[in-house]
């Protein structure tokens, strides 16, 4: 009796001085209340891994602005090469949207105070890709919307390129950093429509963010993707624990990465020049962002880019690719 007592003074005591308790007699936290394999970090609070201990959210999310560009007709961007599975193109922008509205969806379950929006920027899709589009908006029930691609806007404001496929493709990440200068708050989230994302990877961007970027006290760039290139020169990293799995540090991505609103503020004349004239490499001037900020990418992938299974940017190792493509199907389409 006198022990048990104790016992429970000791873990409300543990709880007022802001400590946890854990069990490894019965794989248990009497202070958290939950079994060890369960999740134990609190969102915008502190993020616990075993055996790694607390670490403390000082750098909060509260918002996700996610900018979706979609191309329903070209089937690789100044290529002629077929994707994997060799579909239309828009059977990959429907089930990268589909698997995009899933992780949402999961997310919210698990973060249901951080509000997400999204802003789909579309070049010119036919009327009946359109329509397949907007379908999965109306079934989604999250804050979508359709914005079309201005190509008169950037006319005079990126450098006559090649062909229009190139100059499309500058203009609709133009627009698209625009959006999220405008629009964003806390995190922006920029990905393309040949990406297709595992159910878990929103929850564990946003985790993982709160929980690095707090421990390294500044804000980072992250991307989804693991891709093979990153695998082919002999370049040294940082191996960091996220929230579910570990993370690497790299000085290159592709145009799908997350932010946040001040780094994207902060740098404002890279994103800009990036969509001015095709660099090489393309993304020459968000690589250099890289020398002077932290950006991450998970191990392994939360997000597949389907391109041809030969590209160096495209599919990422140790990936059940059939299996992700199957399960985000849009049926009717």
């Amino acid at each position: 009796m006198t022990k048990s007592i104790i016992k429970k003074l000791f873990i409300k005591l543990s709880k007022i001085l802001g400590f946890e308790i854990i069990d490894q007699s019965d794989f248990s936290s009497p202070t958290l209340q939950k079994e060890l394999n369960e999740d134990l970090s609190t969102i915008n609070q502190k993020s616990i891994v075993l055996p790694l201990g607390e670490v403390k959210i000082t750098k909060k999310v509260n918002s996700v602005l996610i900018i979706f560009r979609t191309n329903t007709d070209v089937e690789i961007w100044d290529q002629n090469k077929k994707r994997l599975f060799e579909e239309p193109k828009i059977q990959y922008s429907l089930r990268a949207l589909k698997s995009l509205i899933k992780t949402v969806n999961f997310s919210k379950t698990k973060y249901p105070n951080i509000k997400f929006k999204t802003i789909i920027v579309d070049d010119e899709s036919k009327g009946e890709n359109l329509d397949k589009l907007k379908k999965l908006i109306d079934e989604s029930d999250l804050d979508m919307n359709i914005t079309s691609l201005n190509h008169k806007k950037y006319k005079d404001i990126i450098k006559q390129q090649k062909n229009d496929q190139t100059f499309s493709n500058l203009a609709s990440l133009l627009q698209s950093f625009q959006l999220g200068k405008e629009h964003g708050k806390d995190l922006v989230f920029f990905v393309e429509d040949d990406y297709l994302h595992f159910e878990p990877m929103m929850e564990e961007m946003i985790a993982s963010y709160e929980r690095i970027a707090s421990q390294v006290n500044k804000d980072i760039f992250m991307c989804p993707a693991d891709y093979p290139y990153l695998y082919m020169n002999n370049e040294k990293t940082n191996i960091l624990i996220g929230n579910k799995r570990h993370w690497r540090t790299i000085n290159q991505t592709l145009c799908t990465f997350m932010t946040t609103k001040s780094l994207l503020d902060k740098y404002w004349d890279n994103f800009y020049n990036t969509c001015l004239d095709r660099n090489d490499p393309f993304e020459k001037h968000l690589n250099e962002i890289y020398t002077k900020e932290f950006c991450i990418s998970p191990l392994k992938s939360l997000s597949l880019h389907l391109t041809n299974v030969n590209s160096s940017y495209g599919l990422s190792p140790f990936i059940n690719y059939k299996k992700l493509w199957d399960e985000n199907e849009v049926t009717n389409a």
